[in-house]
């Protein structure tokens, strides 16, 4: 991690960062992560994302699924996600980007972005914390308290608009994103850009930039998407990450099966101290 990388995600938003898979987990994660699809679409496991909402709580009004929710559930018995999610390659570059110490990382969420299989799907400008109808004061106010953001994300579904973490929206942004409509054309955007990584590359981004998503059902997409915190943030962070449903993370077979990093991330997450955020996703494909 550079001076220059750590200065270009505080300016822009986001940066791209290579190599945080290790390559003999690489094809270990690859394959778990299939398992995990072909439970979630043959219904096995039941705690997804489904086409016609972007937001929880999901349903099963849809068969069709745009994501998998719960991957690190110990009724999963992949534990390959949660050793990779607490290594040292990927909470290293989350201290380095939140200046903190290892002893203020707090464990948080980690899911999976899929292709639907018979519906294309798109996600509406937004921000992750900030309401869509939020006033410029509003947007100012909400954007100070998020200092930090980290999303790690793979191929070519994401569009993001570099900067907006620190700003609130022109007229014309403002515009394209107070509808619940999804985007025809993302790009139409002020300043908007597509986001394409390639297989083994990290994204981090500010959970508060604008940014919306496209899924295209007739191409693969197998994605990790997770959050980490730093507990400095105070209460903030807590309504977003509790309303996914977190009851199985106090489970003594779910921390038996965690490394030391990985219980003390644990037990800050359980003492309710909401960060400033890492959002991200982790390229697979």
């Amino acid at each position: 991690m550079t001076s220059d990388i750590k200065e270009m995600y505080g300016t822009r938003g986001y940066v791209i960062v290579p190599g945080l898979i290790p390559p003999e987990l690489f094809t270990t994660l690859k394959e778990a992560c299939e398992r995990v699809v072909s439970k979630t679409r043959s219904g096995a496991w039941p705690y997804r994302r489904t086409v016609g909402r972007q937001f929880p709580p999901f349903d099963n009004e849809h068969q069709d699924s745009w994501g998998v929710q719960h991957i690190m559930h110990p009724d999963l018995g992949e534990l390959i996600f949660a050793e990779w999610y607490t290594c040292a390659e990927l909470t290293g570059v989350v201290r380095e980007l939140l200046s903190c110490r290892e002893d203020d990382l707090q464990m948080e969420l980690l899911n999976m972005l899929i292709n639907p299989l018979n519906n294309d799907f798109a996600l509406r400008w937004h921000r992750d914390d900030v309401r869509e109808d939020a006033t410029t004061e509003e947007e100012e106010d909400a954007l100070a308290a998020w200092t930090h953001g980290v999303a790690l994300c793979e191929d070519s579904c994401l569009y993001i608009v570099p900067g907006s973490h620190k700003l609130p929206r022109t007229d014309e942004q403002r515009a394209l994103s107070v509808t619940r409509d999804p985007p025809e054309n993302p790009l139409d955007m002020p300043g908007a850009i597509q986001v394409t990584l390639q297989p083994g590359e990290t994204l981090f981004y500010n959970s508060n930039i604008l940014h919306c998503a496209r899924y295209d059902s007739k191409r693969q997409r197998c994605t990790l998407h997770g959050c980490m915190g730093d507990i400095r943030g105070g209460s903030v962070r807590a309504r977003n990450v509790l309303q996914h449903g977190l009851e199985w993370m106090k489970e003594a077979r779910f921390v038996s099966q965690l490394s030391e990093r990985g219980q003390g991330m644990l037990r800050r997450m359980q003492e309710c101290l909401s960060p400033s955020t890492v959002t991200g996703c982790y390229s697979l494909l």
